[in-house]
C-alpha cells in the first residue's frame, strides 16, 4: 500500500482569513517623471476583488487581474492608484492618461 502525503499544516504565521495582500510592507520605487519616491505593492489576481480605472491606459482592472497599487511615499491612503503592471513598468515612457491627484 503505498504512503500517504502528510497533510499541510496551516500556517501559525497569520490567522486563517488574514493572509497578507501581495507584497505586505510594499517597496519603494521612483514614481511617474522619475521626480517622487512611491511605494509600490503587487495585488495577486486572486485578491484583486474590485474594478479600478488604471492612470496609465485609463482602460479598467477588472476583478481577478493581478495588478501594481502605488502611492505617494509621503501620501496617505486617498492617494492610492491601481495600475496594470505593464502600465506601470511603462510609466516613464508614456504620458499619463489621467489626473494623478
Amino acid at each position: 500500500m503505498p504512503r500517504r502525503k502528510p497533510r499541510p499544516r496551516p500556517s501559525s504565521r497569520f490567522p486563517p482569513g488574514s493572509r497578507p495582500i501581495g507584497d505586505v510592507f510594499g517597496r519603494t520605487e521612483a514614481g511617474p517623471g522619475g521626480t517622487e519616491s512611491y511605494v509600490v505593492r503587487t495585488i495577486p489576481g486572486a485578491r484583486a476583488v474590485k474594478t479600478y480605472r488604471c492612470p496609465g491606459c485609463d482602460h479598467e482592472i477588472v476583478p481577478g487581474t493581478a495588478h501594481i497599487v502605488a502611492w505617494p511615499a509621503d501620501g496617505g491612503e486617498n492617494d492610492r492608484r491601481h495600475w496594470h503592471s505593464g502600465c506601470w513598468r511603462g510609466r516613464d515612457t508614456r504620458s499619463i492618461t489621467r489626473r494623478w491627484s
